[in-house]
């Protein structure tokens, strides 16, 4: 089974092409360290629930839009030796510090596939 990385945020709105740019070009580097997927999805259907809700999560204002993402990998061990390569990448070298969302408001957390087809 695969291991899979999922991460939950809120972007500007008036920021989302930068942050698209940004995500491509994440997409470039985990696949070419070896990613099996690398995915980012806008909220299209996503309403502000009354107790839970995705944007209630990651604290959206309504001058930003979710997002929501994930990556798949052989293994945690895969995983892990990815995501070094990744952080220690020159082409996203300055790219965390100036990212188009608040970091602070991101979830992300690692995961074990239980069911996969």
């Amino acid at each position: 089974m695969t291991y899979v990385d999922g991460f939950l945020l809120a972007v500007p709105k008036a920021r989302l092409e930068e942050y698209k740019e940004l995500a491509r070009k994440g997409r470039t580097v985990w696949m070419e360290h070896g990613a099996l997927s690398y995915v980012e999805a806008v909220a299209d259907d996503v309403p502000y629930g009354e107790l839970t809700s995705f944007p209630r999560a990651v604290m959206a204002k309504d001058d930003e839009t979710v997002i929501f993402s994930w990556i798949t990998y052989k293994s945690r061990q895969e995983r892990d030796r990815i995501m070094k390569l990744v952080m220690d990448d020159p082409r996203l070298a300055g790219d965390m510090e100036k990212m188009p969302f608040d970091g602070k408001r991101m979830i992300f957390g690692g995961f074990e596939t239980v069911v996969e087809s």
